[in-house]
């Protein structure tokens, strides 16, 4: 290697450190902002701040994002496309983290995901229950899985909402099966608030398809809920897991490793 090329590779790592530096100052920018909204929400619901759990959706963000993350206390971690977050997962995997998959799932995506998620937030139907159970007893797993509950007004029972997730009526079978099938553990409830509505009567809805959920199965107390903009609302309601993206990572971008 030439002094030339010395001086052009220090430059390098010297413009690569400082970018670094720039990206862990704006990502903690970020996130104090995010936890001084959920401390005065919190204290608008007379709430305290240790019954939030705050994920991380680092949706099309790249690893290097996540361990930044973990760098300023960030342990909880969304993905929601599993060619996305399996690769992730496996870059981090030397870190304490807890890997949630927030996102729609296929079934034949399943026995992937329950390889390396810990929690899976958007189980909205019997067959996803099932090959969820064969991937985590191929993995040698125990699986903590969400019913996901439709806020949108679908109207008729077993009618899919635009943001997915199954009806409030179906929900109780839904919690019995995840209950019951080896290798899964139900935790509670998730949603997504309807689009272009306002997010308070919905979750609303969702705190009472949670609280009767809670009568067979007092152990699951998840509630996750909230997103970027409407985390207040949520906490209002009686969240329990938010699931941020933009507010701690800036605008989505094409992922880079």
């Amino acid at each position: 290697m030439t002094d030339r090329d010395r001086t052009g590779a220090a430059g390098d790592d010297a413009a690569g450190d400082r970018a670094a530096a720039e990206r862990r100052a704006e990502i903690a920018e970020g996130l104090a902002a995010v936890r001084a909204r959920i401390a005065a929400a919190c204290a608008a619901a007379g709430r305290t701040e240790d019954e939030i759990t705050l994920i991380a959706v680092t949706k099309t963000f790249p690893a290097s994002d996540v361990r930044l993350l973990a760098g300023l206390g960030v342990t909880e971690v969304g993905e929601n496309r599993d060619q996305e977050a399996r690769p992730k997962a496996a870059d981090c995997a030397d870190l304490p983290l807890t890997w949630h998959f927030v996102g729609r799932l296929q079934t034949n995506k399943a026995r992937a995901v329950a390889g390396y998620a810990d929690v899976v937030h958007s189980v909205d139907r019997p067959r996803l229950v099932t090959a969820l159970a064969e991937g985590a007893a191929r993995a040698g797993r125990t699986l903590r899985c969400l019913v996901q509950v439709s806020l949108d007004e679908a109207g008729k029972a077993g009618e899919v909402g635009e943001r997915g997730g199954a009806v409030p009526g179906d929900v109780p079978g839904l919690a019995d099966e995840i209950a019951a099938a080896p290798g899964l553990e139900f935790g509670g409830v998730m949603a997504v608030a309807p689009l272009g509505a306002d997010p308070l009567p919905a979750f609303a809805r969702l705190a009472e398809t949670a609280a009767q959920t809670r009568r067979n199965h007092p152990e699951a107390r998840i509630v996750s809920a909230g997103m970027s903009g409407d985390l207040e609302q949520a906490i209002a309601c009686g969240a329990t897991h938010l699931r941020i993206g933009t507010a701690l990572l800036g605008g989505r971008r094409a992922i880079v490793r």
